[in-house]
């Protein structure tokens, strides 16, 4: 009985905050049976300027019927090999999004490309399998016609496939996951929109720019940034928005100013919260070659958007030492070759928490331009073991108590209670910057503990003070993973000695617990785990519980 009614709590708690139109969408999306219309093209329209290519993804076509994705390489030789069951769905989802058209050095694949569209069209009927979705469908369908964009003449069989594509996709949006799907399903309508050039083609358009707009001003928050709150989303996301801007002037259609701002705000977010190593920090579903590198991000927004103010902007970067980004619950402190990214962020929208990990008053630390304190990535999407972990308060640089994390992330993309934060506030004197906040995510144990966490910056050193208050006897973790390049050379006496590009760190804890190092992993890229270190200080005893860390460099 206990367990059944764990069961219906975390149900509960995470089907009570979505909205009214994502409950009749999943209603539709189970139930609904699109009616697939294939009949001909009609007319393209003819582009007016210069199509300016967008960064270019890694090669993931290495032969005919050869693909490699998130470390992963399979053959796809026949029809059922689209859908097969050896491989994950986001794999198969990658291999119907047909990136490689517009890859690196995709031009000396084209004759390549040209059979696997044919192979593509042949081997997925229409509204059958993973490659019908609406994500895969919305990628695939921009992938196509950026294709075309390069000098590669579409076929009539391509043409009045597209069309009907997009036809699918105009019945079948995503409005039961809303966020960067539904976003990603209007791209692909306003790209064939615009692509043709009739009646239908001008229904797709309407439809496109009315969920755009309006997803322009959910989505995208005051300082910038995607309201998932995952760096490697909110890349996505901007690239999609400098996409727009690109495809409307090829055709020499007006830009909305707000999209331009909009991709302004952004890329100054993304500078914001990336690393001297010039790559994405890890917040929420986070790793690296998803989407395009942040330089590549950025020179793609100078060629279409105002140069002087991301430059300009980018210089203020590089000088400021305190960076609050107040919306997202973000903030960037640099000083003395040091860097750090601070989350006092709430985990996401309430009714969109599928990206969130309880990764709640955690940090990542750069010293001397490399990383040392990281949160540890994402690596899979599947329900698995390894998902629910990379998911779990442990797997970041925070506070762990009773072995619980402080929001109650399950399944693959599920949340039920969430982690208020409260009590974020910020102090400068001089060159002592000091940051707080608390949060009640561990409130839902027996004798309700908060965690509450003060990072305190002053020239080599950042001393963290954590403080667990509430009642009773709990067992509390302070985490640090390490980047996999910071070697321990010493560990006494609650004291680290850390090596990295050749320069010390000390880290000394004090309170009443045991300081220990953990082989754990570390998460860069999807399908790839690295060994790291973890230092994890344990203290079991009566509330209240204070831990201090210093890091001296």
């Amino acid at each position: 009985m206990k367990i059944l009614l764990s069961q219906l709590s975390l149900y509960w708690h995470s089907v009570r905050y979505l909205r009214l139109v994502q409950i009749i969408g999943r209603v539709k999306y189970l139930f609904k049976r699109s009616k697939i219309e294939i009949t001909p093209a009609g007319n393209i329209r003819n582009p007016k300027y210069q199509w300016i290519r967008p960064p270019c993804r890694t090669q993931s076509m290495l032969g005919y019927d050869l693909f490699s994705f998130l470390n992963e390489t399979h053959q796809i030789s026949s029809r059922s090999d689209w859908n097969k069951e050896s491989c994950s769905k986001l794999w198969l989802y990658n291999l119907h999004y047909f990136d490689d058209l517009n890859a690196v050095n995709s031009n000396k694949r084209s004759d390549w490309h040209r059979g696997l569209i044919d192979r593509w069209i042949n081997d997925n009927s229409p509204g059958e399998g993973n490659g019908w979705e609406p994500y895969p469908t919305s990628l695939r369908i921009v992938n196509w016609i950026k294709w075309s964009f390069s000098n590669n003449e579409m076929s009539i069989k391509c043409l009045d496939s597209l069309a009907t594509q997009a036809r699918f996709l105009s019945q079948n949006l995503e409005t039961h996951l809303m966020g960067n799907h539904l976003f990603a399903n209007a791209k692909a309508l306003l790209f064939a929109g615009i692509f043709f050039d009739n009646e239908e083609a001008k229904t797709w358009q309407n439809i496109a720019y009315k969920i755009i707009n309006q997803e322009l001003s959910e989505q995208v928050l005051s300082d910038g940034g995607n309201f998932e709150l995952s760096t490697m989303y909110h890349t996505i996301f901007l690239e999609d928005v400098l996409d727009i801007i690109n495809i409307h002037k090829l055709y020499d259609l007006p830009v909305p100013d707000i999209y331009n701002e909009i991709a302004i705000l952004m890329s100054r977010w993304l500078l914001i919260m990336s690393h001297p190593d010039g790559k994405l920090s890890f917040f929420n579903d986070s790793a690296f070659a998803i989407t395009p590198s942040v330089s590549e991000v950025r020179d793609y927004a100078l060629h279409l958007v105002d140069e002087n103010n991301i430059i300009i902007e980018e210089a203020l970067i590089d000088k400021e030492s305190y960076i609050d980004l107040s919306d997202s619950g973000y903030s960037r402190i640099q000083m003395n070759n040091m860097i750090a990214i601070i989350d006092r962020a709430s985990i996401g929208p309430d009714y969109l928490p599928g990206h969130a990990h309880a990764d709640t008053l955690s940090f990542e630390l750069s010293l001397f331009n490399r990383r040392v304190v990281v949160n540890s990535g994402t690596s899979v999407y599947d329900d698995c073991p390894d998902r629910h972990q990379q998911r779990s308060t442990a797997a970041h640089s925070t506070v762990v108590i009773d072995q619980c994390n402080s929001s109650e992330v399950w399944s693959a993309f599920r949340v039920a209670k969430r982690a208020r934060v409260y009590n974020r506030l910020t102090t400068k004197l001089n060159d002592i910057i000091k940051i707080t906040a608390k949060h009640d995510g561990y409130k839902r144990l027996p004798g309700s503990p908060v965690h509450s966490r003060e990072w305190l910056f002053d020239k080599n050193c950042l001393v963290i003070t954590d403080e667990i208050t509430g009642k009773g006897f709990h067992r509390v973790d302070s985490i640090l993973p390490l980047h996999p390049d910071v070697s321990l050379h010493l560990l006494k006496d609650n004291r680290a000695s850390l090596k990295v590009g050749g320069r010390n760190i000390l880290i000394d804890i004090s309170g009443d617990g045991i300081l220990e190092d953990v082989n754990s992993n570390y998460h860069p890229e999807f399908g790839l785990s690295i060994n790291n270190l973890k230092l994890i200080y344990t203290c079991s005893k009566e509330l209240p519980i204070k831990i201090i860390t210093r890091i001296n460099w």
